[in-house]
C-alpha cells in the first residue's frame, strides 16, 4: 500500500446506490476509485459516473488496480464476491461492508486469507453518504485503521472498533435488527388490524398515545422499495441471534414480510402505511385481490 494515501486506488464491488455513494465519498477525499462495468445496467453505469468512479471494465481490472477493495452488495452475494476476488489472486485489503452475520464475515475472511489478502470487517449504518453526518462505516480487524485513514476526508464517517473481524458485522446486525425489524413488525400489525376490522380504532389510539408509530407507519413506503434487499439481511440477523443461542424466529418472520413486498423493488411510488399492509396478504385463488379486501 502506498505511503501517500492520495495515491491509493480503491475498488468498489458492486456500486449500487450505497456502493456508488461510498465510492464517491472516497473520490471526494482525493482517492482514485475503480469499478467493473461488465454486465451492469445503464442505471448503474450512470450512477457510478455521477460519483466519479472509473470503469476498468472487468473484475480482474479492479483486482489488479486496487490496493483496497470494498465489497458492498446484497447479503446473499457477499461470499460469492469474496470467492470471485480470491480466485483472481487479490493480495491487498478486502473490506466486506455487507449486511451479514459475524459468522458470514469470518467465512469471508477465511476465503480471502487463503491467497494472502488482508481482511477487514465492515458495517454501514445510515443511507448513502452524500453529505456529512448521515452515514457511518464501522470497521474491525487488524487492518481497520489503515482502511480508515485511506477513506477519511469525504462525507462518510469511518469508525474503527478495537475488535477482531466480526465485530463490525455484529454491530450492524444489532442495529438493523431494531430499525428494519420493527418496520416489518409494524407492517404486519397494520395488516392484522385490517383483517380484524379495527384499523381505524388502532390508528386513533396511536395518534393519542404513540404518535411516533403513526409517523413510522407513513414512512413504510421506503421499506417497501428496499424490501428485496432486506430479505437476506433479516435472514443474516436471524442467523446472528441463533449463533448466540438466542431465538431468531422473529427476524425470519421479518424476512417473509419483506419477501411479500419484493414487487415494489426500487419503486419510488411504493405505498406506505395501511395501503402497503394490504399487500402482505396472499392473493386469493383465481384473482388478484387479497384476503383483506
Amino acid at each position: 500500500m502506498p505511503d501517500e494515501y492520495g495515491q491509493i486506488s480503491i475498488g468498489v464491488v458492486h456500486p449500487g446506490s450505497m456502493g456508488a455513494a461510498v465510492g464517491g465519498s472516497a473520490v471526494a477525499a482525493g482517492r482514485r476509485v475503480v469499478w467493473s462495468g461488465e454486465d451492469r445496467s445503464e442505471a448503474t453505469h450512470r450512477r457510478a459516473s455521477e460519483f466519479g468512479l472509473e470503469d476498468v471494465h472487468w473484475l480482474n481490472g479492479v483486482v489488479n488496480q486496487s490496493d483496497i477493495i470494498l465489497s458492498i452488495c446484497p447479503p446473499h452475494a457477499a461470499l460469492e464476491v469474496a470467492q470471485d476476488v480470491r480466485n483472481l489472486g487479490f493480495q491487498g485489503v478486502f473490506v466486506d461492508a455487507n449486511a451479514v452475520s459475524p459468522d458470514t464475515a469470518r467465512e469471508g475472511k477465511r476465503i480471502l486469507e487463503t491467497v494472502g489478502a488482508e481482511f477487514v470487517d465492515g458495517g454501514i449504518v445510515g443511507g448513502p453518504p452524500t453529505k456529512a453526518g448521515t452515514t457511518r462505516l464501522y470497521l474491525s480487524g487488524d487492518e481497520a485503521p489503515r482502511v480508515a485513514r485511506a477513506l477519511e476526508g469525504g462525507p462518510l464517517e469511518v469508525i474503527v472498533l478495537d475488535a477482531p473481524a466480526g465485530a463490525a458485522s455484529a454491530l450492524k446486525m444489532a442495529y438493523a435488527a431494531w430499525t428494519k425489524g420493527t418496520s416489518a413488525l409494524l407492517a404486519d400489525i397494520l395488516a392484522l388490524a385490517q383483517h380484524e376490522g379495527i384499523l381505524e380504532a388502532l390508528e386513533q389510539e396511536w395518534a393519542g398515545s404513540q404518535p411516533r408509530i403513526e409517523r413510522q407507519a407513513a414512512g413504510l413506503s421506503s421499506a417497501a422499495a428496499k424490501a428485496w434487499r432486506w430479505v437476506g439481511e433479516m435472514e443474516e440477523i436471524a442467523a446472528t441471534f441463533e449463533a448466540a443461542g438466542l431465538p431468531g424466529d422473529f427476524h425470519r418472520g421479518a424476512a417473509e414480510i419483506y419477501r411479500r413486498l419484493e414487487r415494489f423493488k426500487d419503486d419510488p411510488d411504493a405505498p406506505g402505511g395501511a395501503e402497503l399492509a394490504r399487500h402482505l396478504f396472499p392473493a386469493k385463488a383465481g384473482g388478484g385481490e387479497t384476503s383483506a379486501d
